[in-house]
């Protein structure tokens, strides 16, 4: 097989391989001591001086020198190795994975993100590895777009991963010291802050067995919900019982809880969110619904509930362990006054009003006995706007 270049570069193809044997000999000549970055280059060198080489067994040696260099944390070196790859054959599906998997171990994310989109685009999908990276990564730059945003640093997100952590920090320290926690732009901050925190260290969602479902964040739920009138709907026939359903079923967003059920006249029959604690049973698991957030205070207790309960097809996207639990987590609402495994409607209730983005927050059958935790009831009436029967407007 021929390098696919344009007609008359055959010239600067070998130039371009003969460079990149250099370096790798050059790399030789510092004592390496890992046994397979050696040989790969040892072979690549053996190659190219054959009397008659072959394109291809050449490219292919190219590719294994890479590999064992990202293999060897010789990071530089696979970069230079892949950026010759992809130069010398850019269909190569090898090349473009080879220069995502160096940018991203050289933290250049937002460039090892478009290396592994064409690697997709070539591969027709590529491998679930590599979808899980890029899935990765494309949470770590919305975080980061997200704090940009805030902070008018436009360039936050193209910045290597190590100067972005460190800005990122800085950023949220000066915010916090003017503006104060409670201020709405604080509290938008510090969501992208932790979620980005957050994903440096762990993947959006460790368990594979999603059904298919796109795995979300933090910052995907708040432009979810952001501009929307929103409402939460408790259980019980008592609401049922009040004739709310076409009220109900008007608002942009309706969440509702655990094992719900609906009732088209009582509380409608809408249901965009699905809010269920790890502990629940019951058919709210087996509704379609757009989005299931999963609540667990331990990270045991959630991926168990995602992997026994979770219903393949019943739901397109699921919060991932940054939605798990809001209240507690210090990287997000942070508050470790309330109890473990705090209920339901009110985690949902506190999480809206953190992120402060709707227009419109109204908790319907909550001031019915037997909803909320008597604390709980103290702070959700503490912060109503207004209260209407069994309606409390948080905004």
């Amino acid at each position: 097989m021929k390098f696919r270049l344009r007609p008359g570069s055959v010239a600067r193809a070998e130039d371009m391989l003969t460079a990149c044997v250099r370096e790798c000999a050059a790399y030789l000549a510092t004592g390496p001591t890992h046994a397979g970055l050696v040989a790969a280059v040892g072979a690549l060198v053996v190659e190219h001086s054959d009397h008659e080489p072959s394109a291809e067994r050449a490219f292919d040696a190219v590719l294994k020198v890479g590999r064992a260099a990202l293999d060897a944390g010789e990071v530089r070196l696979a970069r230079r190795v892949a950026d010759s790859a992809v130069a010398l054959r850019n269909s190569s599906k090898g090349a473009w994975r080879l220069r995502g998997e160096a940018l991203e171990a050289d933290g250049r994310e937002h460039e090892a993100i478009e290396a592994y989109e064409r690697y997709q685009a070539l591969a027709g999908g590529g491998t679930e590895e590599v979808a899980r990276r890029l899935t990765l990564l494309r949470h770590k730059r919305a975080a980061l777009v997200e704090a940009g945003r805030i902070v008018s640093d436009a360039l936050l997100a193209e910045r290597p991963a190590p100067e972005a952590k460190a800005a990122l920090t800085g950023a949220v320290e000066r915010e916090l010291a003017g503006r104060g926690a409670a201020d709405p732009g604080m509290r938008a901050l510090a969501g992208a802050f932790g979620s980005y925190a957050r994903l440096s260290v762990e993947a959006p969602m460790e368990d594979p067995l999603l059904g298919g479902s796109e795995p979300i964040g933090v910052g995907d739920f708040r432009a979810q919900v952001k501009g929307r009138r929103v409402c939460v709907v408790a259980n019980g026939e008592e609401l049922a019982g009040r004739g709310l359903g076409k009220e109900i079923d008007s608002y942009d967003l309706v969440i509702r809880l655990d094992s719900f059920q609906t009732h088209p006249a009582g509380t409608g029959e809408r249901v965009d969110v699905h809010a269920v604690s790890h502990r629940s049973g019951g058919p709210g698991w087996r509704r379609q619904v757009d989005t299931r957030l999963v609540f667990g205070e331990k990270p045991s207790e959630w991926r168990e509930a995602i992997r026994s309960r979770l219903v393949p097809g019943a739901q397109r996207r699921v919060g991932d362990r940054s939605l798990s639990r809001p209240v507690r987590d210090p990287a997000l609402i942070g508050e470790s006054r309330w109890a473990v495994d705090a209920g339901t409607g009110f985690t949902v209730a506190r999480l809206l009003d953190f992120l402060d983005v709707s227009p419109a927050i109204d908790l319907f059958g909550f001031a019915l006995p037997g909803q909320l935790r008597p604390e709980e009831r103290q702070w959700v009436l503490s912060h109503a706007r207004g209260v209407d029967g069994v309606r409390i407007s948080l905004r």
